[in-house]
């Protein structure tokens, strides 16, 4: 079995990319960053959303979306509010790797990537008078159902809590 990957294009906000690197820290999934970024990596903000699990991610960094694609191959999914088919109704396959990409919180991917792979373009549902979800929310929800369909490789399914105990 591959590894999840979450890919970020030119993300603008350093909370929620410090955020999406906690959830790939902690779900073991890989965080590809395509530049250019709205943010230094070192900045404080970035840090501090997952500032304990920084040295415990996989990140690669690209200079554009050319060089991402250049060095990746797998299944690519991307996430925007125009897809055509709900993330939960794809099939994430576990024998390659599999990508899954999302644009710039202000305006998402390029509208020439999704036109020219619309069998691969996914939304999350969501209330069509409303815009959007938040991007670190968003990563979460696409990351949490690829990985629920993989039955949560090598992540734990029981609690950290061994006892409970309840004040009368």
């Amino acid at each position: 079995m591959n590894r999840l990957n979450i890919v970020l294009v030119e993300p603008q906000i350093p909370q929620n990319t410090g955020n999406i690197s906690r959830t790939c820290a902690v779900t073991g999934a890989a965080l590809h960053l395509v530049k250019p970024y709205g943010f230094e990596i070192s900045d404080k903000k970035l840090k501090r959303a997952g500032l304990d699990y920084w040295d415990k991610l996989e990140i690669h960094e690209y200079d554009d979306l050319d060089d991402f694609f250049s060095k990746n191959s797998g299944e690519f999914y991307f996430f925007t509010t125009k897809g055509r088919m709900v993330h939960s109704d794809v099939d994430y396959p576990q024998d390659r790797e599999v990508y899954i990409i999302f644009g710039r919180e202000d305006k998402g991917l390029p509208e020439k990537l999704l036109y020219e792979n619309p069998q691969s373009c996914v939304r999350i549902p969501m209330r069509k008078t409303l815009r959007s979800l938040n991007l670190s929310n968003s990563v979460a929800i696409a990351c949490y159902e690829v990985l629920r369909q993989w039955n949560y490789p090598d992540l734990g399914r029981e609690g950290k809590l061994t006892q409970y105990t309840w004040d009368e």
